[in-house]
């Protein structure tokens, strides 16, 4: 829509190969039944983010948590991220800075040491940023993380129940706990949107959370395959890790556009999708494009 010469139009992020939609998991603590859920979510082409402790990494096979080699084998080589989610579980909401931050550095260094890469994903432990207690505020520990490395912190407690993707990335609430009594109502509602008009064409994020050892203790794995099954093979779908969606929309987020919007320069390392009035665009990683005024 035109209005004397200011063209009135929306612009959204559209997922690798143009994709609207998302489907994410995330899972903690790194214990034995991590094994069976990464297998069960890898063989519908889900990944998911596991969110490690890297003091309670266990030494023998058969202890309650998963040894390096098993995280390696069965979650890493798999396709899935690894995330910090402190060294020792501790909530940083309860504790000094200090406290907080050697919680948080050790874990990255103790993941990073024994598996390599970067690791900058997390999810916050126990309470985590519910309540606060010796000083601890949301505002510090934001920023320590920040200064840490960590570029996301997913939240726990509460589910948003939308599809919408984080307003901030270390608070970041999912769509949803598998045991959340909506859940599968809520993955029709997500796999059933269509084509919107111009002003309603937002991305769509389906973000699910919990523990695994939740399917183990009710003897409800069958759950977590009606879940997956209702997700996967849909060809509007990109099936990401944490890290991938947040790699991806900070790529999104940080395309140049010319003062009317008719040039789009992309300054990362990966091509980017978005659509503009109904019409999709894919700016490949250090294109300059022109975009038609309509």
């Amino acid at each position: 829509m035109s209005r004397g010469n200011i063209i009135m139009r929306y612009e959204f992020l559209r997922f690798p190969g143009g994709k609207p939609k998302a489907v994410t998991f995330s899972y903690d603590d790194g214990c034995r039944d991590d094994i069976r859920l990464a297998q069960i979510a890898n063989s519908y082409g889900i990944k998911c983010t596991f969110n490690i402790n890297s003091g309670f990494i266990a030494k023998n096979p058969n202890e309650w948590h998963l040894t390096a080699d098993e995280i390696k084998k069965y979650i890493i080589d798999a396709g899935n991220e690894i995330a910090v989610h402190g060294e020792y579980h501790r909530a940083p909401g309860k504790q000094r800075a200090i406290e907080g931050i050697k919680d948080v550095l050790n874990c990255r260094i103790g993941l990073e040491d024994l598996f390599g890469g970067i690791i900058r994903g997390m999810a916050y432990p126990d309470t985590g940023i519910r309540d606060f207690h010796n000083n601890a505020s949301y505002e510090n520990i934001r920023g320590y993380l920040k200064d840490l490395g960590i570029v996301y912190s997913r939240s726990l407690g509460a589910d948003n129940n939308s599809f919408a993707l984080p307003t901030d990335w270390y608070n970041w609430i999912p769509t949803a706990h598998h045991n959340n009594e909506n859940i599968m109502a809520y993955i029709d509602k997500f796999i059933g949107k269509q084509g919107s008009y111009c002003a309603a064409r937002t991305p769509w994020l389906f973000y699910l959370w919990g523990h695994s050892y939740e399917f183990g203790n009710a003897g409800n794995w069958e759950h977590l395959e009606n879940i997956c099954k209702k997700l996967s093979n849909r060809d509007d779908v990109w099936y990401a890790t944490n890290i991938e969606i947040y790699d991806y929309v900070n790529a999104y987020n940080s395309l140049i556009h010319s003062a009317d919007g008719s040039v789009v320069y992309n300054p990362t390392l990966c091509d980017v999708w978005f659509d503009i009035d109904e019409t999709e665009y894919c700016v490949k990683s250090g294109e300059t494009i022109k975009i038609a005024i309509k």
